[in-house]
């Protein structure tokens, strides 16, 4: 009778156990469903922002090394205006030419690479990030040729002392990518845009006619852009001139303009077709940007100009574009009124389509001054890159320990383009009594939220030893290395009004979730 007792209150206080979890969990369920639809009102405000706009433009030469200035670099993120230009901006980039004006046979000195990690240091400080290109000249050299205004000798460096000089600038780029935004491939010919070369093929009209690249140029601008992206960390891109340069690097020397572009399956990976990048520095100067959409033939091809030719390359750059780093500047206004704001120009559309993330901001005014006085600047410099509106969310109002909560924000993209560089999203929950952080990261890839609308839909679990009590909803959009995550310069700002938090670099999600 006894043993019959025990029995059966030991059964009697797994059913009660039983009964009260079956509560707890039917509780949690009820807690859990309750959401809040939340609007926000998109903001018309320029503001400085991470990665994209208007980049302000540096140079120093080897020979006579001169360090960017910390409280200079910092002032470029204050609304300017640029010499020459009718027009003022906010800038997170700095264009950096490093000219190796006195090695074009001889190793680069420790000196220049000890001021090279220098201006890195002053980049982290000022809050900016710079986009280097290793030149060897920058000089027009006026002559009779048919170019006129440079002819060669032009002054670059011949292969074996450029692969040496990128091998010595290798530990510097890949101990600071975190202020590196891209780098762009320079070295070869004046200005390093891979045209004007005594070593790699001159392409210019210089021996008396358009001359075309032979299979052993495309063959050893090939080594130098290997050597580039094996120096650069893999998670930073290169960026190269004109289309056929990515086209023949990686589809070989006989590659035909109408090779692949990038796909959405491939982007934002450490394949090399997903770290190359573009930048024109001939923005809508003709009818194929001087050059850029061009087929510089081979060894047994011709080389073709205008016509056909441009449209496919043109179409080629719309489609892999859209995945990678692209920049650049104008540089002449003859190509006037396709260049100016709409609708007697399509600068706007231009930009849209080709999705660029920066621009010169002081070369070329001709060009640039028009879009200012055309009415469309404000838009240009407010849409380079990327720009996040946030439209609507839909956020939980309660949230119990243990559990998962679901959250919806609906985003649109306004700017030209998504961001390049990785950065993790993050929902921040702030406790509104102790002041008390968790942040939570977030699955969706914002270098995925392109121009258009984006719906990201999150599920976040709340852990055990989350103290109950009123949390604030924030979302923030921070670098991705850790020397700058903390650092709100660095996070990216939403373009909507009373949610930009200047000390944190959050933004807020204007509601609170209580964790019960």
């Amino acid at each position: 009778m006894k043993f019959k007792l025990n029995n059966f209150c030991l059964c009697f206080s797994f059913a009660a156990l039983s009964i009260m979890q079956a509560c707890k969990d039917n509780d949690r369920k009820l807690v859990q469903v309750e959401k809040i639809n939340v609007t926000y009102t998109e903001s018309n405000d320029d503001f400085p922002n991470p990665e994209r706009g208007f980049y302000r433009y540096s140079e120093t030469h080897a020979s006579n090394f001169s360090l960017l200035d910390a409280d200079e670099l910092k002032s470029y993120r204050s609304e300017q205006t640029v010499q020459g230009a009718t027009y003022s901006v906010y800038s997170t980039l700095v264009f950096r030419y490093y000219i190796l004006d006195n090695v074009t046979s001889t190793p680069i000195p420790a000196s220049f690479l000890t001021n090279i990690e220098k201006d890195m240091v002053v980049a982290r400080t000022a809050g900016v990030k710079l986009i280097p290109r290793f030149v060897y000249t920058v000089r027009q050299t006026a002559g009779s040729c048919p170019e006129g205004f440079i002819c060669p000798p032009y002054g670059d460096a011949p292969k074996s002392i450029i692969l040496g000089h990128i091998a010595q600038l290798k530990p510097v780029l890949q101990a600071n990518a975190d202020v590196i935004a891209a780098v762009q491939l320079g070295f070869i010919g004046t200005w390093g845009e891979q045209y004007y070369s005594d070593f790699f093929g001159d392409a210019s009209t210089n021996g008396g006619q358009e001359n075309k690249l032979l299979d052993q140029n495309w063959l050893d601008r090939a080594e130098v852009l290997r050597a580039m992206l094996d120096a650069v960390p893999t998670d930073r891109m290169v960026q190269v001139r004109y289309p056929q340069i990515k086209q023949r690097f990686l589809y070989g020397v006989n590659a035909p303009i109408t090779s692949a572009a990038l796909a959405d399956g491939t982007a934002f990976t450490t394949a090399d077709i997903a770290r190359i990048g573009f930048h024109n520095d001939c923005f809508l100067a003709s009818s194929n940007d001087f050059g850029t959409y061009e087929d510089y033939g081979n060894s047994s091809s011709p080389r073709v100009s205008g016509g056909s030719v441009v449209n496919v390359l043109r179409d080629y750059l719309k489609a892999d574009s859209k995945y990678v780093a692209v920049g650049g500047e104008t540089c002449s206004d003859g190509y006037s009124p396709t260049n100016d704001c709409e609708p007697a120009g399509k600068a706007q559309e231009e930009f849209a389509s080709m999705h660029y993330s920066y621009l010169n901001g002081h070369y070329n005014n001709d060009v640039n001054n028009d879009w200012q006085s055309g009415g469309c600047m404000d838009n240009i410099k407010r849409n380079l890159g990327y720009r996040f509106v946030l439209q609507t969310a839909v956020l939980p109002d309660n949230v119990v320990h243990g559990t998962s909560m679901s959250i919806v924000l609906n985003l649109k993209n306004v700017g030209y383009a998504s961001p390049f560089n990785k950065r993790t999203a993050k929902l921040v929950l702030r406790n509104k009594q102790t002041n008390e952080v968790r942040s939570f990261d977030l699955a969706s890839d914002v270098r995925k939220w392109y121009s258009g609308v984006n719906k990201i839909e999150e599920s976040i679990k709340i852990p055990d030893d989350m103290p109950a009590g009123d949390y604030e909803m924030l979302l923030n959009l921070p670098d991705e290395y850790a020397s700058l995550a903390s650092k709100p310069e660095y996070s990216i700002r939403l373009a909507n009004n009373d949610v930009w938090e200047a000390s944190t670099g959050y933004n807020k999600l204007n509601h609170s979730v209580k964790v019960n």
